[in-house]
């Protein structure tokens, strides 16, 4: 099934050749990512705010290693002393691939 719960797979390296989803593609799995704002196409993006400054810093180790696990980086940014901004795309592509979709799933996870 196409639309399968993302949290049960596993970010799969992504080849330069490979073309990024087209709209039509990502369509069926922005359910799942309904926090994340979708950017030209070909990047997700999505800001999280926390108590303090050590629940974000946290938060960014836990992306840290989430990604290191996956093999799948996302752009992190630390924002003044409570925001977490992540941008996710597939820079081998220049767009988007399941890998985001599967990064943003297990992102929100962590945010729970």
């Amino acid at each position: 099934m196409i639309n399968a719960d993302l949290t049960t797979k596993k970010c799969v390296p992504c080849e330069g050749g490979d073309e990024p989803m087209t709209r039509d593609e990502f369509a069926v799995y922005v359910d799942q990512v309904k926090n994340w704002d979708i950017a030209d196409d070909i990047k997700l993006k999505r800001m999280f705010k926390f108590k303090d400054f050590k629940a974000a810093l946290n938060f960014v180790n836990e992306v840290g290693a989430l990604a290191e696990e996956e093999g799948h980086h996302p752009n992190i940014n630390l924002w003044g002393w409570n925001k977490v901004s992540i941008t996710l795309t597939t820079h081998a592509i220049g767009g988007l691939s399941i890998n985001d979709f599967i990064m943003a799933v297990k992102i929100d996870k962590l945010n729970d």
